[in-house]
């Protein structure tokens, strides 16, 4: 058997090529994460119409969204949990015939109790399903390019959070707020066969025993538990102060519903742009040797730039290019803290994208409290948003600086 030095010289040094990124191979779980981003958002605007329709206020109805999020927030960590100890393929499988089924069933609902219970269950098919695929993508993609992969993944979630949506309300105006629950069924259904072509059973990794235990063993691992409180004060100030940002802008430039609108879609290109940039960005990082996601802290002073921009900047220019850092920053800091959960800890990738999850809500809810202690919101979004994002920029050089190797 010849070794290396017998091969010709320009075949010894020439470098080893780059493994292909082959987008097809996610096509199902792409899809998925586009119908999970539509959903989240989808009875926003076809509040009125359904209220109508159930003969139910609309404060009542908007418990549905209430619904679904609670549900996901408490469930995500346990049915990670069970990702990570049944496999990939079972959970994710089971979340898309439970999403299927609510979104049927919502469908069907004919007064609040059962749209309600629809949307809940529809919570727990997300929470099944979403760390599965997060932890299938982190895990089967090529070091080389696993940040483009789960950056393409949450750019397709963005993306159904912004056009998705539009396109429910129109679906909905021309046949009916029942039809977009069904296009969301018919959708899942279309993404099966594909999941079960590309989703291959895998053997689980050994994970601590004990439930308890487990759910929690993201939390004692130090560097994700640092991303996970990281996690939450970036929220705190991303998404908290995002649930005024309409009104923000609106009181400064007395913008119309149809104006902020656009700026919605504003809001959605700057995430998609972020999630790509992230996850390439990451990807070279890793190539020249950089392990500890150098970028971390510098996406949350990019949204602590933003947010002062958007809120307190001179004209409506300098506010909506604001806008557009902020979520570009939002975009590359969740691709970041995604490709730290299914790296850091290979026995509960799930589990850890999970908590990624349920700690975003909690930031979230944190930081719209907070803000809106304020007598004034913009002022409120100014020192609350600033002050996270610069906390969160600090924790996340921690978190940085904790995964650099020793010397």
């Amino acid at each position: 058997m010849s070794d290396v030095s017998d091969l010709p010289q320009s075949a010894a040094e020439t470098p080893a090529a780059e493994p292909a990124f082959r987008r097809w191979r996610y096509a199902g779980v792409f899809a998925l994460l586009f119908l999970f981003g539509t959903e989240t958002f989808l009875v926003s605007p076809l509040l009125p119409t359904i209220a109508g329709s159930i003969h139910a206020g609309e404060a009542a109805t908007a418990s549905t969204v209430t619904a679904y999020v609670l549900v996901y927030a408490v469930c995500a960590p346990f049915l990670g949990l069970a990702s990570d100890r049944l496999g990939r393929r079972r959970t994710l499988l089971a979340g898309t015939a439970l999403f299927l089924l609510s979104n049927a069933a919502a469908a069907l609902s004919t007064d609040l109790t059962l749209l309600v219970l629809s949307r809940a269950l529809a919570g727990l098919a997300a929470a099944a399903a979403g760390p599965a695929i997060w932890a299938h993508i982190a895990e089967t993609a090529p070091d080389a390019v696993r940040g483009r992969a789960l950056g393409l993944g949450m750019a397709l979630f963005s993306t159904g959070q912004v056009v998705g949506v539009p396109l429910g309300g129109l679906l909905a105006g021309a046949a009916g707020w029942r039809a977009a629950f069904w296009a969301l069924a018919a959708g899942t259904a279309a993404a099966v066969p594909l999941l079960l072509r590309q989703v291959a059973p895998s053997t689980p990794a050994p994970s601590p025993s004990g439930a308890v235990r487990a759910v929690l063993a993201a939390w004692q691992h130090p560097a994700l538990r640092r991303a996970l409180l990281v996690n939450t004060a970036f929220n705190a100030a991303n998404l908290g102060a995002y649930t005024f940002l309409g009104a923000v802008l609106g009181d400064r430039f007395d913008l119309s519903v149809q104006a902020l609108g656009l700026v919605g879609i504003l809001v959605g290109a700057g995430s998609v742009a972020g999630s790509l940039l992230g996850g390439r960005l990451g990807d070279k990082a890793r190539a020249a040797g950089r392990t500890d996601l150098p970028l971390l802290p510098v996406w949350a002073l990019l949204l602590a730039a933003g947010i002062a921009l958007a809120v307190a900047g001179p004209g409506l220019v300098l506010s909506l290019l604001g806008v557009l850092v902020w979520f570009v920053a939002s975009g590359g800091f969740v691709t970041d803290q995604q490709t730290l959960a299914g790296t850091l800890a290979p026995a509960h990738r799930a589990t850890s994208s999970a908590w990624l999850t349920s700690t975003m809500y909690a930031g979230t809810g944190v930081g719209a409290w907070a803000i809106g202690a304020f007598g004034k919101v913009s002022d409120g979004a100014s020192v609350v948003g600033v002050a996270l994002a610069v906390a969160a920029a600090g924790g996340a050089w921690l978190v940085t600086r904790s995964l650099r190797p020793r010397r």
